[in-house]
């Protein structure tokens, strides 16, 4: 069990939490979400005592361990396997003690005790971790200065899972991670025998690891049943019946209101109106469902270009001569293709991309490309790379020069940055502005194909959800190198495997790859993904998907609202005293016909609400 009691914590005159408060039930896998800048990590920094509350306390049982990734990866040089195994504090203390030990009953007790806590099988677990996280054999005897920060904090990552604390914390564990590496923790964390709090914005970890969510929004805390699936749904219910209870209030507070007015300056009724207006001056307002602003990634369409727009025939490409990356690269891109590459980091995908925008050229072989064909590329080195005491304004002007300022501020605002947002300085936008910022600079001038790699490390789960979105409404040609499988499965119609110094079209599907990655089978050689002559049918598909699935969202909205209407009127029904004023004085007749309409209604919402999202699986299977 842990409980979260009222707790605040201001930083820099603003408050971040508000008395959030939660009671987490005990070995419960939860998730932590909000919008970027909510105050996630910092409520994680409470949890272990990093950052000290202004008021409020959390109750967990003594002697927890917790377990938290460091800021600072680790470095010098010792290895990967032995910084894992340097994590198990009691299982070195214990060995280091056996090795000077000469007391016989001493150091039965010391085996005794490294016998209880498996030690001996310690090597092998920590192996079996790195293996998962991408570090093979001889990448584990390595000195971690060898390695960049990305994969210093996998080993950090393996070193807290090897420690299995009491109380996991993990924050955006998967940000350092390709998808294979993703799919792997996914499963550990299935089988994680403690409590555990993980911020993420994976959906597909959200839904399949976690049992509760725990929402941040305007510093409070909310916990739901269930994934993030379920969390969505409980959270419409909750905004139907929030609207429903301030429509039934303003109706009162307009009663009350008129009452007061009519009736304050005569005489017989002054007493009567004053006592209305002290029950105005009581009524406290209910809060509207906080609701956060519309993140907006709208893709300019290209002008139409005859395909194919790039094909690869044996070619080879790399960074030094004579030793290429890649070799017998044969690839054709389309218009209308929509390419996931998989990989695990290191193999190529990321050189393969750039030999496709054009940074690299081909070593052999041959490469063809339209001359006329624009190519938009999205790293996360451009999110750095934008200068921080410069606007987006500014950014867009010097990259758009000789555009007239009316076409910048056009291209600006197709990315949710128009008013005050266009001026604001880069320093001050949150992750998520800034990958935004990066993706509207990189398509100023409507690009034939966009080539992301890995587009959501900084973006939250709304955030994700309007880009994919923006990729379906797109004209061009996409590449996309992302550890997100929700976004892969959304909006890819081909896989392409870069492995073993080449790239190949992967025949199965993304499950067909997940099973084999997490060594389940191997993958199927008939079905999976469609061939290039059905890709226009997979486009239109996905298009037809989405209009099913708003379809459906808007059904599912309307479920909820005539749900709650319903309910007040069983309210009126039964329990006249409490029920809204307005239901209250109709005759049980009235009421009965009333429901008996609702009920239709929401009968055929609901009716509505199944067929639209069966018609949407149908359409994608």
């Amino acid at each position: 069990m842990l409980n979260l009691n009222g707790i605040t914590v201001r930083l820099g005159g603003r408050t971040i939490l508000d008395r959030a408060t939660a009671a987490l039930p005990p070995r419960s896998r939860v998730g932590l979400i909000g919008r970027n800048g909510a105050g996630k990590s910092t409520l994680m920094k409470v949890m272990i005592g990093q950052i000290e509350p202004d008021d409020g306390s959390i109750d967990m049982p003594r002697k927890t361990r917790i377990g938290y990734i460091a800021q600072e990866a680790p470095s010098g040089q010792t290895t990967p396997i032995d910084a894992v195994l340097a994590a198990d504090t009691e299982r070195a203390a214990l060995l280091a003690e056996a090795e000077h030990c000469h007391d016989p009953d001493r150091v039965g007790e010391i085996h005794d005790r490294l016998i209880a806590i498996d030690a001996y099988t310690a090597e092998a677990r920590a192996a079996r971790i790195l293996v998962g996280l991408g570090f093979d054999d001889e990448m584990q005897q390595r000195p971690l200065d060898s390695y960049s920060g990305g994969w210093k904090m996998r080993v950090a990552l393996a070193a807290l899972l090897f420690s299995e604390p009491d109380l996991l914390l993990l924050d955006e564990p998967s940000n350092h991670l390709d998808l294979e590496a993703t799919l792997w923790l996914e499963s550990f964390l299935k089988s994680y025998p403690a409590m555990m709090v993980v911020i993420s914005h994976e959906r597909d970890l959200l839904n399949n690891v976690v049992d509760n969510i725990l929402h941040l929004e305007g510093g409070k805390v909310t916990l739901y049943a269930g994934g993030y699936d379920s969390f969505e749904r409980q959270r419409a219910e909750r905004i139907a019946q929030l609207a429903a209870a301030r429509a039934n209030q303003d109706a009162q507070r307009a009663k009350l209101q008129d009452y007061v007015a009519r009736n304050s300056a005569r005489a017989s009724t002054a007493k009567q109106a004053q006592s209305r207006a002290k029950m105005l001056a009581k009524m406290q307002p209910i809060a509207a469902m906080a609701e956060d602003p519309t993140l907006s990634f709208d893709f300019p369409s290209p002008d139409e270009l005859k395909p194919p727009l790039v094909t690869l025939d044996m070619a080879a490409v790399g960074y030094t001569a004579d030793r290429p990356i890649l070799r017998r690269l044969n690839l054709r891109l389309d218009p209308d293709d929509r390419i996931a590459l998989l990989g695990r980091n290191g193999n190529g995908k990321t050189t393969l991309a750039r030999l496709l925008a054009a940074q690299l050229a081909p070593m052999e072989g041959d490469m063809a490309k339209s001359g006329k064909m624009r190519v938009g590329y999205f790293t996360q080195y451009q999110v750095e790379e934008l200068h921080g005491d410069d606007t987006p304004l500014e950014h867009m002007t010097r990259v758009m020069a000789g555009k007239t300022p009316a076409a910048v501020r056009a291209q600006l605002g197709r990315f949710g940055f128009s008013g005050d947002r266009a001026v604001t300085k880069v320093g001050k936008l949150s992750g998520g502005e800034r990958a935004r910022l990066a993706l509207a600079l990189i398509t100023r001038d409507a690009p034939h194909m966009l080539i992301l790699d890995e587009p959501t490390n900084h973006l939250d789960v709304d955030a994700r959800e309007a880009l994919v979105q923006a990729l379906n409404a797109y004209d061009g040609a996409v590449v996309i190198v992302s550890h997100d499988r929700h976004m892969i499965e959304l909006t890819a119609d081909r896989l392409v495997l870069v492995d073993d110094g080449t790239a190949q079209e992967y025949a199965g599907s993304l499950d067909d790859y997940t099973d084999m990655i997490l060594g389940k089978n191997q993958p199927k050689q008939e079905g999976g993904f469609k061939p290039k002559k059905d890709k226009k049918a997979a486009a239109q598909a996905r298009e037809k998907a989405a209009a099913l699935k708003k379809a459906a969202s808007e059904a599912e909205a309307l479920v909820a609202r005539l749900t709650t209407e319903r309910n007040a009127i069983d309210r009126a029904m039964f329990d006249p005293a409490g029920a809204d004023p307005a239901l209250a004085k109709l005759t049980m007749g009235d009421l009965s016909r009333k429901r008996a309409e609702l009920q239709a209604r929401l009968e055929s919402a609901e009716a509505a609400w199944l067929e639209a999202s069966e018609a949407a699986e149908d359409v994608l299977a």
